[in-house]
């Protein structure tokens, strides 16, 4: 496996990633499917944009983890998205994009990393409980775009 910064030449693949992922629903926030030209806008040119830590073996896309800095949260504070193909996980990828994302939070000067997770995402929130994510705020209201009641978990991680 090889990790590196994606590039936007990596969109198309990236696409391949996510889409299965909401397809399959449950696991992400996420609801219409990504172009490549949406994944370049909302992840690789997003104004924001710190890192996107990138996975891949034998050419294929494994895995992505974005790190941006969003107005909607304090000072100091980067947001983190992570995405592993259906069938890869539990092979290490999480693990080793969260390492490399850590390491360009701390150069960036990141105090703290926000992980806003679907209350119903059970391996999600196993995720980054494993790496020290710690529960900070919950919204239990927070609603699919058809309505349905899945609530959001609000985990933080300190640098």
């Amino acid at each position: 496996m090889i990790l590196r910064a994606a590039t936007p030449a990596d969109a198309p693949g990236m696409a391949g990633v996510i889409n299965p992922i909401i397809a399959i629903g449950g696991t992400t926030a996420h609801q219409g499917p990504f172009t490549a030209d949406r994944i370049l806008a909302h992840y690789l040119a997003a104004p924001g944009l710190l890192t996107c830590q990138l996975a891949e073996a034998d050419g294929r896309i494994l895995g992505f983890q974005v790190l941006e800095r969003l107005e909607v949260l304090p000072a100091g504070w980067a947001d983190i998205g992570t995405f592993v193909a259906p069938g890869s996980q539990r092979r290490g990828i999480g693990g080793a994009l969260m390492a490399a994302t850590l390491a360009a939070a701390r150069a960036a000067g990141v105090a703290t990393v926000n992980a806003t997770i679907r209350a119903d995402n059970a391996p999600g929130l196993a995720y980054y409980a494993r790496h020290g994510f710690a529960d900070y705020a919950v919204d239990p209201g927070w609603r699919l775009a058809d309505g349905t009641p899945v609530g959001r978990v609000s985990r933080r991680l300190d640098l």
